[in-house]
């Protein structure tokens, strides 16, 4: 085998390094996306029984956006293996207890069926805000797009911005905000 072939076939089995930023993102939305990465399903060599998958970094999972109320419907089981072990957490609460850990879950159930999950979810690195160490950060060589648009918070707005903006309403000069 020449040595161009040699290379270019390291270069089709390489693990690649993506990142994600989850900002006001769905958790399960963004799943399904990171899984794609996760399991190299994109990869033209990709095979269920062949460990090809990529390295994601997921970063500011502490942001992430849940439709509805979510929030205080939706509940996380988890039980110990010992009698009485059951317990259901609301997720606003283990959001608050782990930030990463809504991401995870949402990550590992949305591979529902692969038998190479457990090993898979090794290659995903999550972490609540951008803190990420150099040594992950000099890997990364794609961006994962997000799938919403992060809004512009209002606070972040110049004031020259908000005084050009068209107004909706003008009240009048007697008007009392309560």
């Amino acid at each position: 085998m020449s040595a161009l072939k040699r290379v270019q076939q390291w270069a089709t089995f390489a693990r690649i390094w993506h990142i994600y930023d989850a900002t006001w993102q769905n958790p399960f939305d963004s799943a399904q996306l990171l899984k794609k990465y996760l399991m190299g399903l994109y990869k033209p060599i990709y095979h269920p029984m062949n460990d090809c998958g990529d390295h994601v970094i997921l970063i500011n999972s502490a942001d992430i956006a849940l439709p509805g109320n979510e929030w205080q419907k939706r509940v996380y089981f988890h039980h110990t293996g010992y009698p009485g072990g059951a317990s259901w957490t609301l997720a606003w609460d283990l959001h608050t207890k782990d930030p990463t850990m809504i991401m995870r879950k949402a990550v590992y159930n949305g591979m529902d069926g692969n038998l190479q999950r457990r090993y898979t979810m090794q290659r995903l690195h999550i972490f609540p805000d951008a803190n990420v160490p150099n040594e992950l950060l000099g890997n990364v060589s794609n961006q994962i797009r997000q799938i919403r648009p992060v809004p512009k918070r209002l606070d972040h707005y110049s004031e020259e911005e908000v005084q050009t903006a068209p107004k909706v309403i003008d009240y009048p000069k007697d008007y009392v905000v309560r």
